[in-house]
């Protein structure tokens, strides 16, 4: 059963044109996921397989709705034992734990706020969370780094009452999550658990130029991914799901629980320890994966191994996002497995904006259409409408109504949400172009555009074209200042093994931009560098790249 059909208008679609057309969500007065989606497929269908959960140890454990409802039934009944309830706003680190589903719908159940968070936090960075957002408890893997960095902020985070390990490691001061389930009491539903309007999730953005701001959802958010996973991801009943995605951003729930479970398809979880491109397609293989999500960054290292090694014919439809796609690397995957990959675009404020869906043919690097969620269209500085082939940025025209998976501003920034959201129009901070057949084209963020010598140049076409280097495993590409054009086009390349820097390599570098853009985006400038620098979410930093000075 496929329960993300209860909640819209029309249930099948028959081409674009009648989805762009006749797709339209039915939002319920009180809609709360882990009632009426998880519970309800408990009641329906106990024996269905919501999870599948794998790790790099060989452990295994398929959890049916049966079994995730008695879970989250108890991990909701212990977490109003310690006085988390309704409105509560619960920190949650915990990698890609079979444990953050559990927790994070079972604060669903009792009305709480979840805010994920990577592993990666350092005290500072906790410190700044808790206070910003006023956090009451932390749940978090029992690792000594990571229990190093709470217990260092814990002195500057006075709001934080309790802190919870899973495990395997579980300190004297901090309650442990694995005994005080056994002894849980029976879960006492709540008498009005949660409204529409309440907090779901608050989400910390990357912060590539300032503190991070908090990007807060609301109870309807699920509703939003019935797109994502239906409509962009294609996941199918039955099938099994892998986006990946650590469990502290955003794309986890994109991929990892909302729009899959409603889908009535298994969500497939990987947990871990570092990523090896031979170990994810030989899991994949082995569990059967029909379909799959990465970012490009992902696919670029998966073409690099020996598909025939693998037997993957169990995957049908893969897709990706987070940054634009390569063409080169999505020719490659096409002809290792015979997948185009469906890409698409969004952001932590938003569920999925544009995206390649099912019925269209994809054109390699661009974004795709507007999802029938939002009414997108680009506009130039002055505020007039982009023709065909201009480039402006993307906003989503709002009215006086809030649309489905718009987030509902940034919590407790009133200004900082005026800046980007007024006047009826949300600005997306990201321009693109849009071609005579309507698909959109990713230029780069407002503040990484370089204008030289009169030209404005978009950072991913001159990457896109240094990337077709073989030399070139990552590469950045920013503007650099110059006395007589104002910018250089600049490129900062992190090389393949077996390859070594050197002015013959530049020059070849150089020569393959030109071949394959207008000559005058060339990068003038071309430094080769171990890594670059990036926010802890993996974003390239590129205000860091424009502060060096070469």
């Amino acid at each position: 059963m496929q329960l993300f059909k209860n909640y819209l208008s029309k249930q099948e679609f028959d081409s674009l044109e009648d989805f762009q057309k006749n797709f339209k969500i039915n939002i319920p007065d009180n809609f709360n996921f882990a009632y009426d989606v998880v519970d309800e497929y408990a009641r329906l269908e106990p024996d269905k397989i919501a999870i599948v959960w794998v790790d790099d140890e060989g452990n295994h454990h398929d959890f049916t709705y049966r079994e995730l409802k008695e879970k989250t039934d108890a991990t909701a009944s212990w977490l109003q034992s310690v006085n988390i309830g309704r409105g509560d706003k619960v920190m949650l680190i915990l990698k890609r734990r079979y444990e953050f589903w559990l927790i994070c719908l079972a604060l669903h159940k009792v009305g709480a706020t979840a805010i994920p968070a990577t592993h990666l936090l350092t005290s500072k960075d906790i410190i700044y969370r808790c206070n910003a957002a006023g956090i009451k408890s932390i749940i978090s893997v029992g690792e000594d780094n990571v229990i190093s960095h709470v217990e260092g902020a814990m002195a500057e985070c006075p709001d934080v009452e309790t802190l919870v390990s899973v495990g395997p490691v579980f300190p004297e001061n901090w309650r442990n999550y694995q005994k005080e389930m056994k002894r849980a009491p029976e879960f006492v539903k709540p008498e009005l658990p949660s409204e529409n309007d309440d907090l779901l999730f608050l989400y910390f953005t990357s912060g590539t130029t300032g503190n991070p701001k908090m990007v807060a959802h609301d109870y309807t958010y699920p509703l939003a991914h019935i797109v994502t996973a239906s409509f962009w991801h294609n996941v199918k009943e039955d099938g099994r799901h892998l986006t990946v995605a650590d469990t502290g951003w955003a794309k986890a729930v994109w991929g990892k629980l909302y729009g899959q479970m409603m889908a009535g398809c298994s969500v497939f979880v990987y947990e871990h320890k570092k990523f090896s491109p031979a170990d994810m397609l030989a899991v994949m293989a082995k569990h059967k994966v029909t379909s799959f999500c990465a970012p490009p960054t992902v696919y670029r290292f998966l073409i690099r191994e020996d598909f025939s090694q693998y037997d993957l014919s169990s995957l049908k439809y893969c897709t990706t996002a987070g940054e634009a796609l390569n063409p080169e690397v999505f020719e490659t995957f096409r002809k290792n497995t015979g997948i185009k990959l469906m890409e698409a675009f969004g952001q932590t404020e938003t569920a999925v904006q544009l995206a390649t869906f099912p019925w269209m043919e994809p054109k390699p690097g661009s974004m795709g259409i507007p999802s029938p969620l939002y009414n997108i269209d680009l506009v130039k500085p002055d505020g007039t409408v982009c023709q065909a082939g201009e480039e402006g940025q993307i906003v989503i025209y709002t009215g006086s109504q809030k649309p489905l998976g718009l987030f509902n501003g940034y919590y407790r920034d009133e200004k900082r949400t005026q800046e980007i959201w007024n006047d009826g129009v949300y600005y997306t901070g990201d321009i693109a172009s849009r071609d005579e057949d309507g698909y959109y084209w990713f230029v780069g963020r407002v503040d990484d555009v370089i204008k030289s010598s009169g030209y404005r140049i978009g950072p991913f076409e001159v990457e896109s074209a240094v990337m077709t280097h073989p030399a070139v495993i990552e590469c950045a590409i920013t503007g650099a200042p110059d006395e007589i054009r104002g910018q250089v086009v600049k490129a900062s390349i992190v090389l393949a093994p077996g390859y070594e820097g050197s002015e013959e390599l530049k020059k070849e570098i150089q020569e393959v931009v030109k071949e394959s853009t207008a000559p005058y985006k060339y990068p003038r400038i071309v430094e080769f560098v171990s890594e670059l620098p990036k926010t802890i979410s993996g974003k390239i930093r590129r205000v860091e790249i424009r502060g060096n000075k070469n």
